[in-house]
């Protein structure tokens, strides 16, 4: 029997199939669909810290309505209720999550200040979450803030967390710096358990008729999973850490690539959304299927097989593939 069973952040797991950060976490019910489906393990939707601020700014005013108390500075963040769970409701569900779940449940956490990610992290390994995703989210608009400052910034959060908690820590970074090579190794060495690559950051859009700027969120395709199973390649057997792909990963397909490469795990989100909890089922019998297709006995003998390190043209993931690709174009 064809094994799919695979270790990530030092969880052993039934498979590589990890449902990412998504509405689909929201409820207890699609949770189990997915579990049910097959999922190994399922990461939460980001708990924000602005969410928990705002809650408490509210909690403010109600307690001071018709004082000069009220800080019009909280203005900027969404109407009430634009957040589907509170910071209450989100430790609260891990609790829920892990009676109904007999699969790990990865908390994910986005900070904005050390303090608050010191502080919620510690609060979701108390809640019972298995696993942390820092994703992390910052970006470098000010023209007098260096490279240098805005990595260093990842590392004190990942080192701050990692020394407030004893759960598996993954980092969920994009793929925009100038040597992410060596940004990887650096965060391995500040005590990342898992590289999660790459972060999707969100762009706005313009609203023509309104004439305003406006969020817009596009699910991926599977053109978005060239990126990260480049990454991977180059990264697998150079990092201690687990690496995760996400982004772009739809189909049997795109996992076997991934693994081949030397994934640990993919993350889905997208490809869930648009055909529902239980395409996780069709993507591990296609997968189990081109497996015992090519006599490949497990997801462990084939992980990496591909990577930089071991495909007999390691140019093919550099310059050499750029020029390769332009003149194969037809």
């Amino acid at each position: 029997m064809t094994e799919l069973k695979t270790k990530y952040l030092g969880l052993e797991l039934d498979n590589p199939i990890v449902p990412s950060a998504s509405p689909l976490s929201r409820a207890v019910d699609s949770a189990k669909r997915l579990e049910d489906a097959g999922a190994a393990a399922l990461v939460m939707e980001s708990l924000f810290e602005e969410q928990i601020l705002h809650e408490q700014h509210e909690l403010h005013w109600h307690t001071t309505a018709g004082t000069e108390s009220f800080a019009e500075s909280i203005s900027y963040l969404p109407e009430h209720g634009a957040y589907v769970l509170s910071g209450e409701q989100y430790l609260e569900h891990i609790f829920k999550l892990k009676e109904a779940l007999s699969i790990p449940v990865i908390a994910s956490l986005n900070g904005s200040s050390m303090g608050g990610w010191t502080r919620y992290a510690n609060l979701l390994e108390q809640t019972g979450a298995d696993a942390l995703e820092l994703n992390i989210y910052f970006l470098a608009a000010d023209p007098g803030e260096t490279a240098q400052t805005v990595e260093q910034r990842y590392l004190d959060i990942l080192k701050a967390v990692r020394k407030s908690v004893t759960i598996p820590v993954a980092v969920k970074v994009g793929p925009f710096f100038s040597a992410f090579a060596h940004m990887a190794r650096e965060m391995d060495a500040a005590g990342a358990d898992g590289l999660v690559l790459f972060n999707r950051f969100y762009q706005p859009d313009i609203d023509l008729e309104e004439m305003e700027v406006v969020p817009n969120v596009l699910l991926s395709t599977p053109q978005a999973m060239r990126l990260p199973l480049r990454w991977i390649a180059m990264l697998h057997g150079r990092v201690k850490a687990s690496l995760a792909a996400t982004g772009g990963v739809h189909s049997a397909a795109d996992v076997a690539k991934m693994l081949l490469v030397g994934a640990d795990v993919c993350q889905m989100a997208s490809a869930l959304l648009l055909h529902g909890p239980e395409h996780v089922k069709l993507v591990l019998q296609e997968l189990r299927a081109w497996m015992d297709e090519r006599g490949i006995e497990s997801v462990q003998q084939m992980k990496g097989s591909m990577s930089y390190r071991n495909v007999r043209d390691p140019s093919q993931f550099e310059r050499a593939n750029y020029m390769k690709a332009i003149k194969s174009y037809r």
